[in-house]
């Protein structure tokens, strides 16, 4: 079956960095568009990155300059690198898999950007 496992959520201060990591299974990695998304509390769920087959890049203006989405298809792992991290980026974050008319998403790794 397919499993998408977030990881490397924690607390970290303002101004912080951190790298979240969503391993796929169960898909052919390389050939679907992988994105994250956030969902703080009492909000939507939101867009914040997303990356194509081919590596093009595309990010939410919120995060734009900040955060970095990348793949490493041989590792089928896509990777959030945070930095500059404030306080209203506090949020779970979920990655997606997008291809073939099908939707995957993972559990959420929880991110508290605090003092």
């Amino acid at each position: 079956q397919v499993q998408l496992v977030e990881s490397g959520g924690g607390l970290v201060q303002p101004g912080g960095s951190m790298r979240l990591s969503c391993a796929a299974s169960g898909i052919t990695f390389s050939m679907y568009v992988m994105s994250w998304y956030r969902q703080a509390p009492g909000k939507q769920r939101e867009f914040v990155a997303t990356i194509s087959v081919g590596d093009s890049t595309n990010y939410a203006d919120s995060i734009t300059g900040r955060f970095t989405i990348s793949r490493d298809n041989a590792k089928n792992t896509v990777y959030l690198q945070m930095n500059s991290l404030k306080p209203e980026d506090t949020a779970v974050y979920y990655c997606k898999a997008t291809g073939f008319s099908r939707v995957y998403w993972g559990q959420g790794t929880q991110v508290t950007v605090s003092s």
